[in-house]
């Protein structure tokens, strides 16, 4: 049986909301890139579901600013994370467990202070989208918060993934 860990994101549709919500707690300074090494499922072992991991066992293994963001739906400083303007090529997981979410070239510019893509690693694969309209927004959910997707990206999908860097790893290639 296959399993895929995915993580959650917050779609926000046009609406009389600003294009930026920002939910859960604001985190200040976090500016650390990281690499697949500070997977936090690594960290703990063997574990077979990470949706089955508790927030303390999360709390011993993920940076402090990711714990915030991606475990408490925190939002780092526009303009502050490793990944905002980092263009090499590769592929960014989850840093909590390591789904792969996007390939370097879907990502871009869009000068709104957070790393860009837009579209997934096939369509979706690792992010499971159920829709909650509460505060005028739809919900992407599964493990662990990233960001936002914004219909306002590219012509050529539409949208555009807004992710926190604090919640990402970066696998190089070449």
């Amino acid at each position: 049986m296959l399993t895929r860990f995915v993580c959650r994101l917050v779609v926000t549709q046009q609406s009389s909301l600003p294009t930026i919500n920002i939910i859960g707690n604001i985190v200040r300074n976090m500016s650390g890139k990281h690499g697949t090494d500070d997977i936090g499922t690594k960290k703990l072992g063997d574990v077979k579901d990470p949706k089955q991991v508790s927030e303390d066992e999360w709390k011993k293994v993920l940076p402090p600013e990711t714990f915030e963001v991606a475990r408490k739906s925190g939002t780092e400083p526009a303009f502050s994370g490793a990944f905002d303007k980092f263009f090499e090529k590769g592929r960014y997981v989850c840093l909590c467990c390591g789904a792969e979410l996007f390939n370097s070239d879907s990502k871009y510019w869009s000068g709104c202070g957070w790393p860009a893509f837009s579209k997934s690693i096939d369509n979706d694969l690792n992010i499971v989208r159920l829709e909650d309209n509460s505060h005028g927004r739809k919900r992407v959910e599964c493990n662990a918060h990233l960001g936002h997707v914004f219909n306002d990206g590219p012509k050529d999908t539409g949208e555009r993934y807004c992710i926190n860097s604090v919640c990402m790893a970066f696998e190089k290639t070449e």
